[in-house]
Protein backbone atom coordinates (compact mmCIF):
# COMPACT_ATOMS: atom_id res chain seq x y z
CA UNK A 1 0.00 0.00 0.00
CA UNK A 2 1.62 3.72 -1.03
CA UNK A 3 0.61 6.87 0.75
CA UNK A 4 0.48 10.39 -0.63
CA UNK A 5 -1.43 13.87 -0.29
CA UNK A 6 -4.14 15.32 -2.10
CA UNK A 7 -5.08 18.74 -1.38
CA UNK A 8 -8.77 20.11 -2.05
CA UNK A 9 -9.24 23.46 -0.24
CA UNK A 10 -12.56 23.81 1.00
CA UNK A 11 -12.13 27.66 2.29
CA UNK A 12 -13.11 30.82 1.27
CA UNK A 13 -11.77 34.72 1.46
CA UNK A 14 -13.66 34.87 4.76
CA UNK A 15 -11.78 31.83 5.94
CA UNK A 16 -8.35 32.16 4.66
CA UNK A 17 -6.51 34.22 2.52
CA UNK A 18 -5.83 32.27 -0.84
CA UNK A 19 -1.98 32.88 -0.51
CA UNK A 20 -1.82 31.56 3.13
CA UNK A 21 -3.60 28.88 2.13
CA UNK A 22 -0.99 27.79 -0.95
CA UNK A 23 1.94 28.89 1.34
CA UNK A 24 0.63 26.42 3.81
CA UNK A 25 0.20 23.42 1.31
CA UNK A 26 3.22 23.94 0.13
CA UNK A 27 5.36 23.57 3.22
CA UNK A 28 2.57 20.13 3.83
CA UNK A 29 4.50 19.38 0.22
CA UNK A 30 7.81 19.59 1.58
CA UNK A 31 7.33 17.68 4.42
CA UNK A 32 5.66 15.23 2.36
CA UNK A 33 8.89 14.95 0.21
CA UNK A 34 11.17 14.63 3.19
CA UNK A 35 9.03 11.97 4.59
CA UNK A 36 8.61 9.32 1.96
CA UNK A 37 4.92 10.07 0.85
CA UNK A 38 4.26 8.79 -2.56
CA UNK A 39 2.56 11.54 -4.11
CA UNK A 40 1.36 14.86 -3.59
CA UNK A 41 -2.68 15.88 -5.76
CA UNK A 42 -4.77 19.14 -6.58
CA UNK A 43 -8.19 19.06 -7.25
CA UNK A 44 -9.91 21.60 -9.93
CA UNK A 45 -12.89 23.25 -9.15
CA UNK A 46 -13.62 26.95 -9.62
CA UNK A 47 -16.77 29.62 -8.00
CA UNK A 48 -17.21 28.07 -4.76
CA UNK A 49 -15.30 27.15 -1.59
CA UNK A 50 -15.46 24.02 -2.69
CA UNK A 51 -12.36 23.66 -4.23
CA UNK A 52 -12.62 27.16 -5.92
CA UNK A 53 -9.18 28.00 -4.63
CA UNK A 54 -8.07 25.48 -7.19
CA UNK A 55 -8.91 26.32 -10.92
CA UNK A 56 -5.70 25.00 -12.14
CA UNK A 57 -3.84 22.39 -10.53
CA UNK A 58 -0.99 22.37 -13.03
CA UNK A 59 -0.11 26.21 -11.13
CA UNK A 60 0.13 24.58 -7.93
CA UNK A 61 2.02 21.15 -9.03
CA UNK A 62 4.32 23.43 -10.67
CA UNK A 63 5.26 25.16 -8.04
CA UNK A 64 5.01 21.45 -6.09
CA UNK A 65 7.92 20.48 -8.47
CA UNK A 66 10.20 23.38 -8.49
CA UNK A 67 10.96 22.41 -4.55
CA UNK A 68 10.70 18.53 -4.93
CA UNK A 69 12.99 15.76 -6.50
CA UNK A 70 11.29 12.79 -5.99
CA UNK A 71 7.46 13.03 -4.85
CA UNK A 72 4.84 12.43 -7.90
CA UNK A 73 2.35 14.69 -8.49
CA UNK A 74 -1.08 14.09 -9.78
CA UNK A 75 -4.06 16.03 -10.89
CA UNK A 76 -7.30 15.40 -9.02
CA UNK A 77 -8.53 15.65 -11.64
CA UNK A 78 -8.22 18.13 -14.70
CA UNK A 79 -11.45 18.46 -16.53
CA UNK A 80 -10.85 17.67 -20.45
CA UNK A 81 -14.45 19.47 -21.35
CA UNK A 82 -13.55 22.71 -19.82
CA UNK A 83 -9.92 23.74 -21.89
CA UNK A 84 -9.15 22.71 -25.36
CA UNK A 85 -6.97 19.69 -25.90
CA UNK A 86 -3.88 21.24 -27.24
CA UNK A 87 -4.02 23.48 -24.35
CA UNK A 88 -4.33 20.30 -21.65
CA UNK A 89 -1.93 18.14 -23.68
CA UNK A 90 0.41 21.14 -23.62
CA UNK A 91 0.37 22.22 -20.14
CA UNK A 92 0.85 18.40 -18.33
CA UNK A 93 4.06 17.81 -20.69
CA UNK A 94 5.48 20.62 -19.44
CA UNK A 95 5.14 19.64 -16.32
CA UNK A 96 5.84 16.18 -16.82
CA UNK A 97 9.35 18.01 -18.07
CA UNK A 98 10.01 20.59 -14.86
CA UNK A 99 9.25 17.68 -12.69
CA UNK A 100 11.70 14.83 -14.98
CA UNK A 101 8.86 12.28 -15.34
CA UNK A 102 6.84 12.71 -12.39
CA UNK A 103 3.52 13.65 -13.68
CA UNK A 104 -0.05 11.33 -13.18
CA UNK A 105 -2.66 12.42 -15.29
CA UNK A 106 -6.14 12.03 -13.90
CA UNK A 107 -8.98 13.40 -15.60
CA UNK A 108 -12.65 13.75 -14.57
CA UNK A 109 -16.13 14.91 -16.20
CA UNK A 110 -16.78 17.78 -13.02
CA UNK A 111 -20.56 17.44 -11.89
CA UNK A 112 -21.43 20.51 -10.74
CA UNK A 113 -23.93 22.88 -12.76
CA UNK A 114 -22.41 26.32 -12.16
CA UNK A 115 -19.10 25.53 -13.55
CA UNK A 116 -20.26 23.88 -16.74
CA UNK A 117 -22.68 27.10 -17.27
CA UNK A 118 -19.78 29.30 -16.80
CA UNK A 119 -17.88 27.45 -19.45
CA UNK A 120 -21.28 27.96 -21.94
CA UNK A 121 -20.91 23.64 -22.44
CA UNK A 122 -24.03 21.77 -21.70
CA UNK A 123 -23.63 19.07 -19.22
CA UNK A 124 -25.47 16.40 -21.61
CA UNK A 125 -22.28 16.69 -23.61
CA UNK A 126 -19.94 15.87 -20.73
CA UNK A 127 -19.45 12.00 -21.08
CA UNK A 128 -18.25 12.53 -25.09
CA UNK A 129 -16.00 15.49 -24.22
CA UNK A 130 -14.04 13.99 -21.98
CA UNK A 131 -13.69 10.84 -23.92
CA UNK A 132 -12.88 12.81 -27.16
CA UNK A 133 -10.06 15.33 -24.64
CA UNK A 134 -8.52 12.27 -23.48
CA UNK A 135 -7.90 10.53 -26.51
CA UNK A 136 -7.05 13.58 -28.09
CA UNK A 137 -4.95 14.31 -25.53
CA UNK A 138 -3.33 11.28 -25.90
CA UNK A 139 -2.88 11.71 -29.21
CA UNK A 140 -0.55 14.52 -28.87
CA UNK A 141 1.28 13.00 -26.55
CA UNK A 142 2.51 10.29 -28.49
CA UNK A 143 2.00 11.15 -32.20
CA UNK A 144 4.23 13.36 -34.27
CA UNK A 145 2.10 15.38 -37.18
CA UNK A 146 -0.92 14.66 -34.79
CA UNK A 147 -4.39 15.08 -36.50
CA UNK A 148 -7.94 15.05 -35.04
CA UNK A 149 -10.88 15.60 -36.24
CA UNK A 150 -13.49 15.07 -33.50
CA UNK A 151 -17.43 16.26 -32.65
CA UNK A 152 -15.61 18.68 -30.03
CA UNK A 153 -12.28 19.73 -31.72
CA UNK A 154 -10.32 19.36 -35.25
CA UNK A 155 -6.73 19.90 -35.44
CA UNK A 156 -3.57 19.30 -36.95
CA UNK A 157 -1.17 17.71 -38.35
CA UNK A 158 0.08 19.16 -35.25
CA UNK A 159 3.40 18.13 -33.35
CA UNK A 160 3.13 19.10 -29.39
CA UNK A 161 6.03 20.46 -27.86
CA UNK A 162 7.85 19.59 -25.47
CA UNK A 163 7.04 15.80 -25.54
CA UNK A 164 6.32 14.48 -22.46
CA UNK A 165 9.65 12.66 -20.77
CA UNK A 166 7.51 9.44 -20.01
CA UNK A 167 7.11 7.44 -22.66
CA UNK A 168 4.92 6.59 -23.94
CA UNK A 169 3.27 9.37 -21.71
CA UNK A 170 2.55 10.19 -18.21
CA UNK A 171 -0.12 7.58 -16.18
CA UNK A 172 -3.91 8.20 -17.14
CA UNK A 173 -6.41 8.08 -14.70
CA UNK A 174 -10.08 8.45 -14.35
CA UNK A 175 -11.76 9.70 -11.94
CA UNK A 176 -15.10 8.31 -10.88
CA UNK A 177 -17.64 9.02 -8.43
CA UNK A 178 -20.57 6.74 -8.87
CA UNK A 179 -20.87 6.06 -12.72
CA UNK A 180 -20.12 2.24 -13.12
CA UNK A 181 -19.81 2.41 -16.88
CA UNK A 182 -17.16 5.16 -16.44
CA UNK A 183 -14.96 2.43 -13.85
CA UNK A 184 -15.81 0.03 -16.86
CA UNK A 185 -14.72 2.15 -19.73
CA UNK A 186 -11.44 3.28 -17.54
CA UNK A 187 -10.23 -0.09 -17.14
CA UNK A 188 -10.92 -1.29 -20.94
CA UNK A 189 -9.47 1.70 -22.46
CA UNK A 190 -6.08 0.92 -20.19
CA UNK A 191 -6.62 4.02 -17.51
CA UNK A 192 -5.96 3.68 -13.84
CA UNK A 193 -9.08 4.42 -11.17
CA UNK A 194 -9.28 7.15 -8.51
CA UNK A 195 -12.25 7.30 -7.22
CA UNK A 196 -13.74 8.49 -3.21
CA UNK A 197 -14.89 6.13 -0.72
CA UNK A 198 -17.18 9.37 0.99
CA UNK A 199 -19.42 9.57 -2.00
CA UNK A 200 -20.66 6.36 -1.64
CA UNK A 201 -21.49 3.52 0.29
CA UNK A 202 -19.42 0.64 0.88
CA UNK A 203 -20.74 -1.91 -1.33
CA UNK A 204 -21.08 0.31 -3.77
CA UNK A 205 -16.82 1.30 -3.73
CA UNK A 206 -16.34 -2.41 -3.48
CA UNK A 207 -18.67 -3.21 -6.76
CA UNK A 208 -16.66 -0.53 -8.69
CA UNK A 209 -13.12 -1.76 -7.17
CA UNK A 210 -13.91 -5.30 -8.62
CA UNK A 211 -15.45 -4.18 -11.62
CA UNK A 212 -12.27 -2.36 -12.24
CA UNK A 213 -10.34 -5.25 -11.61
CA UNK A 214 -12.26 -7.51 -13.93
CA UNK A 215 -12.28 -5.32 -16.61
CA UNK A 216 -8.54 -4.56 -16.89
CA UNK A 217 -8.04 -8.38 -16.15
CA UNK A 218 -10.29 -9.10 -19.10
CA UNK A 219 -8.71 -5.92 -21.26
CA UNK A 220 -5.25 -8.43 -21.04
CA UNK A 221 -3.31 -5.57 -20.61
CA UNK A 222 0.18 -5.12 -19.71
CA UNK A 223 1.17 -3.41 -16.87
CA UNK A 224 -0.90 -3.94 -13.60
CA UNK A 225 -3.99 -1.66 -12.88
CA UNK A 226 -3.99 1.30 -10.51
CA UNK A 227 -6.20 2.24 -7.98
CA UNK A 228 -5.93 5.45 -6.08
CA UNK A 229 -8.75 6.10 -3.26
CA UNK A 230 -9.31 9.33 -1.54
CA UNK A 231 -9.71 9.94 2.20
CA UNK A 232 -10.07 12.81 4.47
CA UNK A 233 -7.21 12.23 7.22
CA UNK A 234 -6.78 13.78 10.38
CA UNK A 235 -4.56 12.01 13.35
CA UNK A 236 -3.84 13.48 16.73
CA UNK A 237 -1.77 11.85 19.83
CA UNK A 238 -5.42 11.79 21.44
CA UNK A 239 -7.95 10.47 20.10
CA UNK A 240 -10.88 12.85 21.50
CA UNK A 241 -9.15 15.50 20.19
CA UNK A 242 -8.96 13.67 16.86
CA UNK A 243 -12.32 13.20 16.71
CA UNK A 244 -13.18 16.47 17.92
CA UNK A 245 -11.21 18.44 15.42
CA UNK A 246 -11.82 16.22 12.45
CA UNK A 247 -15.69 16.42 13.06
CA UNK A 248 -15.87 20.10 12.41
CA UNK A 249 -13.36 19.55 9.22
CA UNK A 250 -16.34 17.04 8.43
CA UNK A 251 -18.80 19.54 8.91
CA UNK A 252 -17.16 22.51 7.03
CA UNK A 253 -16.45 20.26 4.14
CA UNK A 254 -20.23 19.04 4.04
CA UNK A 255 -21.10 22.88 4.28
CA UNK A 256 -18.98 23.62 1.67
CA UNK A 257 -20.26 20.98 -0.69
CA UNK A 258 -23.59 21.65 0.11
CA UNK A 259 -23.45 25.15 -1.23
CA UNK A 260 -21.65 24.07 -4.70
CA UNK A 261 -24.41 21.31 -5.17
CA UNK A 262 -27.54 23.62 -4.40
CA UNK A 263 -28.22 23.93 -8.16
CA UNK A 264 -28.73 20.60 -8.52
CA UNK A 265 -32.03 21.08 -6.86
CA UNK A 266 -33.31 22.87 -10.84
CA UNK A 267 -31.11 21.22 -12.85
CA UNK A 268 -31.30 17.74 -14.91
CA UNK A 269 -29.16 15.74 -17.01
CA UNK A 270 -29.06 12.88 -19.37
CA UNK A 271 -25.47 12.23 -18.63
CA UNK A 272 -25.74 12.80 -14.25
CA UNK A 273 -28.63 10.38 -13.58
CA UNK A 274 -29.66 10.78 -10.17
CA UNK A 275 -27.85 13.34 -9.46
CA UNK A 276 -30.78 15.98 -8.43
CA UNK A 277 -30.51 14.02 -5.19
CA UNK A 278 -27.07 15.81 -4.48
CA UNK A 279 -29.07 19.00 -3.74
CA UNK A 280 -29.87 17.38 0.04
CA UNK A 281 -26.28 15.94 0.33
CA UNK A 282 -25.89 18.00 3.92
CA UNK A 283 -28.40 15.95 5.17
CA UNK A 284 -26.56 12.59 4.71
CA UNK A 285 -24.60 10.19 6.68
CA UNK A 286 -23.36 11.36 10.11
CA UNK A 287 -19.53 11.79 10.94
CA UNK A 288 -19.83 8.91 13.46
CA UNK A 289 -21.79 6.61 10.65
CA UNK A 290 -18.54 7.42 8.39
CA UNK A 291 -15.80 6.45 10.84
CA UNK A 292 -17.73 3.40 11.50
CA UNK A 293 -17.75 2.48 7.84
CA UNK A 294 -13.81 3.51 7.54
CA UNK A 295 -14.32 6.33 5.18
CA UNK A 296 -12.41 8.83 7.26
CA UNK A 297 -8.98 7.96 8.36
CA UNK A 298 -9.48 10.03 11.75
CA UNK A 299 -8.46 9.15 15.27
CA UNK A 300 -5.32 8.71 16.74
CA UNK A 301 -2.59 6.82 15.53
CA UNK A 302 -3.70 2.95 16.75
CA UNK A 303 -7.18 3.78 15.54
CA UNK A 304 -5.90 4.83 12.06
CA UNK A 305 -3.27 1.78 11.83
CA UNK A 306 -6.65 -0.63 12.45
CA UNK A 307 -8.55 1.40 10.03
CA UNK A 308 -5.43 0.68 7.16
CA UNK A 309 -5.47 -2.61 7.67
CA UNK A 310 -9.36 -2.95 7.03
CA UNK A 311 -9.02 -0.86 4.36
CA UNK A 312 -5.87 -3.32 2.72
CA UNK A 313 -8.45 -6.13 3.85
CA UNK A 314 -11.66 -4.82 1.82
CA UNK A 315 -9.55 -3.24 -0.83
CA UNK A 316 -6.59 -4.98 -1.56
CA UNK A 317 -2.94 -4.21 -0.45
CA UNK A 318 -2.11 -3.56 -4.16
CA UNK A 319 -4.27 0.19 -3.74
CA UNK A 320 -2.89 3.90 -3.22
CA UNK A 321 -4.35 6.32 -0.72
CA UNK A 322 -4.74 9.59 -1.30
CA UNK A 323 -4.91 11.38 2.08
CA UNK A 324 -6.82 14.65 2.40
CA UNK A 325 -4.94 15.92 5.28
CA UNK A 326 -5.56 19.96 4.90
CA UNK A 327 -8.55 21.55 3.88
CA UNK A 328 -8.02 25.05 4.95
CA UNK A 329 -10.17 24.44 7.93
CA UNK A 330 -7.87 23.29 10.71
CA UNK A 331 -4.35 24.76 11.37
CA UNK A 332 -1.49 23.73 9.19
CA UNK A 333 0.12 22.27 12.18
CA UNK A 334 -2.63 19.83 12.78
CA UNK A 335 -1.75 18.72 9.01
CA UNK A 336 2.07 18.66 10.00
CA UNK A 337 1.26 16.40 13.16
CA UNK A 338 -0.98 14.05 10.79
CA UNK A 339 1.76 14.11 8.42
CA UNK A 340 4.38 13.43 11.37
CA UNK A 341 2.35 10.30 13.24
CA UNK A 342 1.63 8.81 10.51
CA UNK A 343 5.27 8.84 9.30
CA UNK A 344 6.85 7.56 12.55
CA UNK A 345 3.47 5.77 14.17
CA UNK A 346 1.19 4.04 11.59
CA UNK A 347 3.36 3.44 8.82
CA UNK A 348 5.55 1.40 10.57
CA UNK A 349 3.06 -0.61 12.07
CA UNK A 350 1.27 -1.72 9.26
CA UNK A 351 1.67 -4.90 8.22
CA UNK A 352 2.19 -4.28 4.56
CA UNK A 353 4.76 -1.77 3.37
CA UNK A 354 3.67 1.73 3.99
CA UNK A 355 4.65 5.29 2.50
Amino acid sequence: MKFGIVFFPTVGPRDKPAPQYFDEALRLVDLAEELGFDHVKMVEHYFFPYGGYSPDPVTFLAAAAGRTRRVRLGTSATIPAFVHPVKLAGKLAMLDNISHGRVDAAFGRAFLPDEFAAFGIPMDESRDRFTEGVEAVKLLWTTPDAVWEGRFHRFGPVTLLPRPVQEPHPPVFVTSARSLDSVAAAAAAGHHLQTVPNAMTVPELRERVDLFRTEWASAGHAEPGRIHLTFPCLVAADAQEAARKGGFDEERNNAAISLAVRSWGSTTSTAYPGYEKLANIGRGVSFEDKLADDKLLVGSPDEVRARLERIAESYGDDITLSLGVHSGHLSVDDAVTTLRLLADEVFPKLAHDGA
